[in-house]
């Protein structure tokens, strides 16, 4: 049986970002920009915000008069703590019959002002980092279908869009194949996953098992990574999710300018190399046959010819399709994978 957080969000979304100067830290308000734009009417910033998501500045009144429905906290700081000045604006929202929907590791009902002023208006507390009940303790046990898993050296470099780009690849394939989201913003897009850095360490393995469950032969799933086995805060969701996943092949998400882990920068970024080998070593544990399928590569901002050396000297050193999923789709992974994992 597949146990699921499923999620219908009233359209369209005021995305809140603050007074956010990180990227990194909004990448909520950006996935739905980029997966789903149509669904955004506009975003909330506020004084000494640097992040601009390309849509209109609204305030709530401005929101609610072109038929805002939602209201999404479009922010994942470390910690998931929404700061104190914000709750005026949100408590606005709701007064004004906006759905609240957030992906923080928060329970909205808990804040008795908003949980009030939805009553009022019948608008909804959404809490979408809620995982289901009744999750099990993994078995390691074989599954039926085929599974990919996108990984990475660290957080927030691209495993989600990877995940995205590669499930859009594979159906323009002709492949039978889902998208299995793991985290806040996944779900939002798919109105369906799991959210795994939200589930209790020891059923971790147990909730990736039931994410991805017995399929046929020739299905695919491909399942949204969390965290990062290398990073010395998220190792655990990471490592869980790969061993409950068993994947067939993994997709490295990769950013060659970042040298050292965002927010951690006492922590070096390994060499590609060694996060190919070491995710071949842990993978096995649940996989005897996992392999690199691919590369992500973050290319942002990189003038066309620096881009496409780098590209082809990543892939002459690796041996696989190397790809910036948001320039040049995922096809070339997703065709590798194809002749690489199928039965």
């Amino acid at each position: 049986m597949t146990i699921l957080t499923r999620v219908q969000l009233k359209a369209p979304y005021l995305l809140l970002i603050g007074a956010e100067t990180d990227a990194t830290y909004a990448k909520t308000a950006l996935g739905l920009v980029q997966w789903c734009p149509e669904k955004v009417v506009g975003q909330l910033r506020f004084e000494g915000a640097t992040v601009d998501l390309g849509v209109p500045d609204l305030s709530v009144a401005e929101a609610a008069e072109r038929g805002c429905g939602s209201l999404v906290i479009g922010v994942a700081p470390v910690g998931g703590v929404v700061p104190d000045s914000w709750w005026s604006v949100i408590n606005e929202a709701a007064r004004a019959g906006l759905d609240i929907v957030s992906g923080l590791h928060l329970r909205l009902a808990d804040r008795e002002d908003l949980a009030e002023a939805a009553k009022h208006s019948h608008a909804r507390l959404v809490d979408v980092r809620v995982p289901p009940a009744g999750l099990p303790v993994g078995t390691g046990k074989k599954r039926s279908g085929r599974r990919i898993l996108t990984v990475a050296a660290d957080c927030a470099i691209g495993k989600k869009y990877a995940a995205l780009a590669l499930h859009r690849a594979l159906l323009d394939l002709d492949v039978d194949a889902t998208y299995r989201a793991t985290g806040q913003t996944g779900i939002m897009i798919a109105g369906e996953g799991l959210p795994i850095d939200a589930v209790v360490a020891d059923f971790i393995s147990g909730a990736a098992e039931t994410l991805s469950p017995p399929n046929d032969p020739d299905h695919f799933d491909v399942v949204e990574g969390q965290g990062s086995i290398f990073h010395p805060g998220y190792s655990g969701v990471a490592l869980g999710l790969m061993h409950g996943s068993q994947p067939d092949g993994f997709v490295v998400c990769h950013d060659p300018r970042r040298k050292v882990v965002s927010g951690w920068p006492h922590y070096d970024i390994p060499p590609l190399a060694e996060v190919i080998e070491t995710h071949m070593m842990m993978g096995r544990r649940t996989n005897p046959d996992i392999r690199c399928v691919g590369v992500s590569v973050n290319t942002k901002g990189m003038p066309e010819t620096e881009r496409s050396d780098l590209l082809q000297a990543l892939a002459e050193e690796t041996g696989l399709p190397c790809i910036d999923p948001l320039v040049d789709g995922a096809g070339a992974i997703a065709r590798y994978a194809v002749k690489h994992l199928s039965s």
